[in-house]
C-alpha cells in the first residue's frame, strides 16, 4: 500500500554516458540544457534510513569550505548527458590562478551527503511488566515541531566583445577553464554565445548585476580529448578556491532558465560553528517527531512530502537545516565518518593533516567532545558541519544567498523516530496500564504525520492498522 498523499516513486533515472554534478544553483549556462528538459539528546536507538539528496530530482550539491576569508566551493548536480554538452559560468569575486582549481572525487561529496542526511531511527518499548513504564509527554514529542551549487580562446577585444577580457585559460583534469572580466553585460553575452553557451533569455540583467559587483566570471567546458583518461567515464565535480571577505552562493544565474523550483543543498564545513543566511530566514527543520511504524518502508515519499509542506508553510522564503553537528563524533552515525583526507579534499585546510584515518585508527573509541551518555562514534576532526536545504525560484528568492559564521555549536539532526510496541505477554497491571495507553499514542503518530505532510490522518490511522497500530480504543 502507498502512504497516503504518495503520487509515485522517488526513484531518479540516469543517463549512464557521463554523471558530471555540475550546480544547478551556481551554473549561470549549462550548454544545450534548456532542451534537456535546542542540542540534541544523545541517541541510544538504532539507524535505520536516510534521506539523501536524491530524494529531490531536481537537486544540486555544493560544499562550503570556509576559514577566515578563504573559501573552497566545490559544485555538484544532477546534470546527466553527452560530456560535450556541458559547460559552466560561474561568477566568482576574485581573480582565480590555476593552483586554486582542482577537481574533486564524487564519492566524497556522497560520503558527506550520507553522512549529513535526515534520518529515521527506531526504538523497541521494553516489557512493561518488570520494568516501570515512563511515558513521553504530548509536548515533548511535539518539540521538534516549532520554526526551525571550453575551449580556451584569445580574446579578441572587439565591438560586439566589448568590455569583456580573457584573463587566464587553465587546463584541469577533463575540463577546459577560462576566467572572464567584463564591462558590459552585452559584450559578455555575446562573447558566450560566440564561443559554444547558449544563453538563455534574462540571462543579461543578472549578468548585469555580478558586473556591477566587479565579479569575474568561471567558465568551464569539457576537453573531450582527456575523457578518455578518467576510470568510469563520468566528470568529476569542480572546485574553486579563492580569498575574499564575501561570503556567499551565487544563486540567481541558477534560476535563468529553470524549469521550475530547484533544490539546492549546502554543506558548509567551517571549525567555528554553525552556517546561516544573513538575508533569508534560517530555519530548523521539524525533528525528534514520532511517526507510525509504516514510515519505515516509505521513509523517502514521507520526507519529501515533509520538506515541502515545509516548505508551503515559509511560503518558500525561508533556508533549512537539515542538520548541523561537530565532525569529532556522530550519534547516529548516518555513515561512516569521514576521514581527514576528504574533509581536506573538500577544502577543510585548517585540519592540518590530510591522513587517510585519523591518528589512532579510523574511528577512535573516546570521541572529541562527546556529551555524558555519548553511545556514537567520533574521528577527533577539528570541523563543523551544516547542511542547509532550500528549494528555489526567481520570485521567491530574487537575491544570492549572503552566508555568515555563527559561533554556535549545538549540534542538530533532523531526525525522525518509530516506536514499535511491546509485543510480548503483558500479564500484570502494569502491562494492562501499557496497553490500554497505546491507542492514545498511536493517535498522537498520526496526528504527528498529519501535520508534518498534510497527508489525511484518516488514512494514516487507516494504514496503521494493518501493521496493528489501532488508535481505537478497547480492541
Amino acid at each position: 500500500m502507498e502512504p497516503p498523499g504518495y503520487s509515485g516513486s522517488t526513484a531518479m533515472t540516469r543517463k549512464m554516458t557521463s554523471q558530471f554534478k555540475a550546480s544547478v544553483a551556481l551554473v549561470a549556462v549549462v550548454a544545450q540544457l534548456p532542451a534537456l528538459a535546542g542540542q540534541a539528546a544523545p541517541f541510544c536507538g538504532f539507524y535505520v534510513a536516510k534521506a539523501d539528496s536524491k530524494l529531490f530530482n531536481k537537486s544540486s550539491k555544493v560544499v562550503l569550505s570556509r576559514e577566515g576569508e578563504t573559501t573552497a566551493i566545490t559544485m555538484a548536480s544532477d546534470y546527466a548527458g553527452e560530456p560535450k554538452e556541458f559547460a559552466v559560468v560561474i561568477p566568482v569575486p576574485t581573480f582565480i590562478e590555476r593552483n586554486q582549481i582542482s577537481v574533486v572525487e564524487t564519492r566524497t561529496i556522497n560520503h558527506l551527503d550520507a553522512f549529513t542526511a535526515p534520518r529515521l531511527v527506531e526504538y523497541h518499548d521494553p516489557d512493561p511488566c518488570p520494568v516501570a513504564i515512563v511515558t513521553r509527554p504530548v509536548r515533548e514529542m511535539y518539540a521538534g515541531l516549532g520554526s526551525n551549487a571550453f575551449s580556451a580562446l584569445t580574446a579578441v577585444e572587439s565591438r560586439q566583445h566589448r568590455g569583456v577580457t580573457v584573463e587566464a585559460s587553465y587546463d584541469v583534469g577533463e575540463y577546459d577553464v577560462t576566467i572572464l572580466s567584463a564591462r558590459e553585460s552585452d559584450g559578455l553575452v555575446n562573447w558566450l554565445n560566440d564561443n559554444g553557451y547558449k544563453i538563455p533569455t534574462g540571462a543579461e540583467a543578472v549578468l548585469g548585476g555580478y558586473i556591477k559587483q566587479n565579479m569575474r566570471f568561471f567558465v568551464a567546458k569539457v576537453n573531450l580529448d582527456h575523457m578518455p583518461l578518467l576510470r568510469n567515464g563520468y566528470l568529476r565535480p569542480l572546485q574553486v578556491r579563492y580569498e575574499s571577505a564575501k561570503f556567499m552562493l551565487p544563486l540567481r544565474l541558477g534560476t535563468v532558465n529553470a524549469n521550475g523550483p530547484q533544490d539546492l543543498i549546502v554543506y558548509a564545513l567551517t571549525r567555528s560553528g554553525r552556517v546561516e543566511t544573513a538575508n533569508y530566514r534560517t530555519v530548523k527543520l521539524p525533528s525528534g517527531v514520532d511517526v507510525p511504524l509504516f514510515i519505515k518502508q516509505d521513509f523517502g515519499a514521507f520526507y519529501q512530502a515533509m520538506f515541502e509542506r515545509a516548505v508551503e508553510r515559509e511560503s518558500m522564503r525561508a533556508v533549512f537545516v537539515e542538520y548541523a553537528w561537530d565532525m569529532g563524533w556522530c550519534d547516529p552515525c548516518a555513515a561512516d565518518p569521514m576521514t581527514n583526507k576528504e574533509l581536506v579534499e573538500l577544502g577543510a585546510h585548517w585540519i592540518g593533516s590530510d591522513d587517510e584515518f585519523p591518528k589512532g585508527g579510523r574511528i577512535l573509541l573516546q570521541p572529541r567532545q562527546p556529551p555524558a551518555g555519548f553511545g556514537g562514534r567520533g574521528q577527533g576532526a577539528n570541523a563543523y558541519v551544516t547542511r542547509l536545504h532550500v528549494r528555489y525560484d526567481a520570485s521567491s528568492f530574487p537575491e544570492d544567498l549572503m552566508l555568515m559564521e555563527t559561533g554556535d555549536r549545538t549540534n542538530f539532526q533532523g531526525r525522525y523516530v518509530l516506536h514499535h510496541p511491546w509485543q510480548g505477554a503483558a500479564a500484570c497491571a502494569a502491562g494492562e496500564s501499557y496497553r490500554a495507553l497505546l491507542p492514545a499514542r498511536f493517535k498522537q503518530e498520526a496526528r504527528n504525520l498529519a501535520d508534518l505532510t498534510g497527508w489525511s490522518q484518516a488514512d494514516i490511522e487507516t494504514r496503521m492498522e494493518v501493521d496493528g497500530q489501532s488508535s481505537q480504543e478497547n480492541r
